[in-house]
């Protein structure tokens, strides 16, 4: 619930502060973070409450795997959005890291499908 409760902060931090500084392709960036941070941390809230129901050590794992993805896809946007803002193009390849979160991301929805599944049949 943390994690969702930052997304709001810096989803309001991003329309506000950030509205000034940025060019719109950086505040962009900047609020798909925002929003994947948000789809996910609610998709870790829905593996926990679905882990009591089924007890499946997948749904576990992939509650850990939306995690890790929220920390490579959202945090390297952020990071990517600031580093564009001030210049700092030796740090431009922070952008390989995104895709990465979002392939965690694929992974933990397969992994909470399967793990349901699983139980079910």
């Amino acid at each position: 619930m943390l994690l969702a409760a930052l997304a709001v902060i810096l989803g309001a931090f991003g329309a506000h502060a950030l509205k000034s500084m940025f060019e719109t392709s950086e505040l962009q960036t900047f609020d798909t973070g925002v929003r994947y941070q948000m789809y996910h941390s609610f998709a870790i809230i829905i593996a926990a409450i679905l882990y009591k129901e089924f007890s499946s050590k997948l749904v576990i794992l992939a509650g850990k795997l939306f995690f890790v993805g929220i920390v490579l896809f959202s945090v390297s946007l952020y990071a990517l959005t600031f580093v564009k803002y001030i210049g700092a193009t030796s740090f431009l390849w922070i952008g390989a890291i995104t895709p990465l979160g979002g392939i965690f991301f694929v992974l933990a929805w397969s992994i909470l499908f399967i793990g349901i599944y699983k139980n079910k049949v």
